[in-house]
């Protein structure tokens, strides 16, 4: 047998690639983009971006009722999209295997909320398994794939950012082939109208019973026994979390979490003194053990937070306090805290040359409200930019745009999202505007990636996830197509036309669009442009320029003693710090 070294993601898509997935789709989202990433690299196996998580996941399903193993993966805030089909897939059931792969984001790494998707397998009555490390995730997600067959259900394997992103030993096996069977039609199985519907509950329900019963034998809860004053019951990696303070004391470590093996949990019960609920997020284990009459030891009880990400320290202070009996020395992970007044302050920026930065300084000349999205352009809400004035989720901007014109009137509010993004969730929001005869402008900033996640292709790049050459979206043409008569192309570094566009839009009584294309300055093979100077003689030190934002431009001094320089190696030449400057003290460098 081989072993490697894997990550979380890499282990979930070679478990798919052993198990003998045949289909594969997902829109790009840390933590879980990896996933598809290494899925496209097996022969074998059709992967592919999705223009979001529910199109992923309802492409997902046709495979699988088409008889073919599939997997859709996303992270915690595309189950919401995907939301839809996620729930009623647990009534038609599958044919081939469906396995699901959702990364929830403890302590929002790269997130804008931190739920907790328990909640999920729970509400859509779907079987759901949570590993703690890379060689569970790979053994999770094939026997994901078998309980998938046997019980007619799509399954939800639950991880989280460190076991996604962390890595570990992984014994490779061999790819089992799984033959397509091939669509076969049963109205009332794949067809719900409300009298199939009805039906297909009840056997929902019938199936929910079934894994119950499996739940209490699977080889993948276990009761290990040692010290028995103290038993813990968890999951995830709060089981490695816990295990590596508290060795000596029992576990019932869960690995199949929904339904909650409750049998096995009154057997833990009666074989130890008294019990501990430690896991992450929200007290779902926890809520269900107390509903059984059984007195636990939980969150509050131990002072641990519902809010942020589980460390080893976090749980040996939480049961230090409660059980020092228990416990092993204070981690040596717990590395001393530095002093933070003495670190120069990085808060993340857009890159340097970054287009984003120049639509983001012409929106915020006109004084209007600017509804963002999620994107790398979220940071230009931060100073010294703050040209942003809301994030909520993918493709919100425009509807939210639209909202506010509603109530306060047109010329004041824009929506800006990126390009990936307008595809993910804008359009429709943008067909409404056009539909109840708004006056929106909406500017969709195009860098040709899907770069916050690390330069993923979407539908507009002309490129597959594959990279092979593909029809490219044109959104001028759609906005046009959907009856956006205002719609335009324009490159952001030619300002003075960016500003004037904006202007003449702001100023129209009907939907407009603009479409800011310039490739991001971290795609290979851009043209280097000649880097700029600052002539210290010329500067008035007005600070127009570090206003910008741009990382390139460094402020030495205070007050008086102040002066600006341009740092020639991060300085992408876009020439914005040279346009706002009135006293032509930037110059291209020589």
């Amino acid at each position: 047998m081989t072993r490697t070294f894997m990550s979380g993601n890499e282990a979930a898509a070679r478990g798919a690639y052993e198990a003998g997935v045949v289909f594969g789709a997902a829109y790009p989202g840390t933590p879980s983009t990896e996933v598809l990433e290494n899925l496209a690299k097996y022969e074998g196996v059709k992967a592919q971006w999705a223009v979001n998580e529910k199109v992923a996941l309802e492409e997902a399903i046709g495979a699988a009722i088409g008889g073919g193993r599939a997997l859709a993966a996303m992270k915690h805030v595309g189950m919401n999209v995907a939301a839809d089909p996620l729930f009623t897939s647990s009534y038609i059931g599958v044919k081939g295997g469906l396995v699901i792969i959702n990364a929830d984001d403890p302590g929002m790494h790269s997130s804008q909320n931190e739920q907790d998707n328990r909640h999920y397998a729970r509400a859509a009555k779907l079987p759901m398994l949570e590993p703690s490390d890379s060689q569970e995730t790979k053994e999770f997600v094939r026997l994901a794939f078998d309980l998938s067959e046997r019980f007619d259900t799509p399954v939800i394997v639950r991880m989280t950012t460190r076991v996604s992103h962390s890595k570990g030993i992984v014994d490779i096996g061999d790819r089992v082939e799984k033959p397509v069977g091939g669509f076969v039609r049963d109205i009332p199985k794949y067809v719900m109208l409300p009298g199939y519907a009805r039906g297909r509950h009840v056997i929902v329900e019938e199936r929910m019973k079934s894994l119950f019963a499996l739940s209490n034998k699977s080889q993948w809860n276990q009761i290990r026994c040692n010290n028995r004053s103290i038993g813990i019951i968890s999951s995830g990696v709060a089981y490695l979390y816990t295990l590596e303070v508290a060795p000596e004391a029992s576990y019932l470590k869960l690995g199949f979490i929904n339904p909650l093996p409750l049998d096995l949990v009154r057997q833990f019960v009666g074989e130890v003194e008294t019990v501990v609920v430690i896991e992450e997020l929200d007290p779902i284990i926890e809520e269900q053990v107390r509903a059984l009459g059984i007195q636990v030891i939980g969150k509050q009880d131990l002072g641990l937070p519902l809010c942020g990400e589980f460390s080893p320290e976090t749980i040996w202070h939480a049961l230090q306090a409660k059980f020092p009996q228990i416990v092993r020395d204070k981690p040596k992970t717990d590395v001393p805290t530095p002093k933070y007044e003495d670190l120069p302050p990085r808060p993340p920026v857009m890159c340097p040359g970054c287009s984003h930065r120049v639509v983001l300084h012409a929106l915020k000349k006109q004084k209007v409200t600017i509804m963002g999205d999620i994107g790398c352009y979220t940071l230009g809400a931060q100073p010294p930019l703050g040209a942003m004035d809301s994030c909520l989720c993918m493709g919100a901007s425009v509807g939210m745009a639209f909202g506010i014109e509603k109530v306060s009137g047109k010329g004041k509010t824009v929506a800006a999202l990126g390009d990936s993004t307008f595809i993910h969730g804008g359009i429709t929001g943008l067909i409404d505007i056009v539909y109840n005869k708004g006056a929106t402008l909406v500017i969709i900033l195009d860098n040709c990636t899907t770069a916050m996640t690390g330069r993923q292709e979407h539908p507009a790049t002309g490129r597959t996830l594959q990279g092979d050459a593909t029809h490219a979206l044109n959104f001028e043409a759609l906005a046009r197509a959907v009856g956006v008569r205002d719609a335009h192309t324009v490159n952001p570094t030619d300002f003075d036309l960016l500003e004037e566009t904006i202007k003449r839009c702001l100023e129209t009584d009907e939907p407009s669009v603009i479409v800011a294309k310039r490739p991001c300055v971290l795609i290979p093979g851009q043209e280097k442009l000649p880097a700029y100077s600052m002539n210290q003689e010329k500067c008035n030190q007005c600070g127009a320029c570090i206003r910008l934002g741009c990382p390139a431009i460094i402020q030495l001094g205070q007050n008086k003693e102040k002066s600006f320089f341009i740092d020639a190696f991060f300085c992408q030449g876009c020439g914005l710090c040279e346009h706002v400057c009135k006293f032509d003290a930037i110059e291209v460098k020589s």
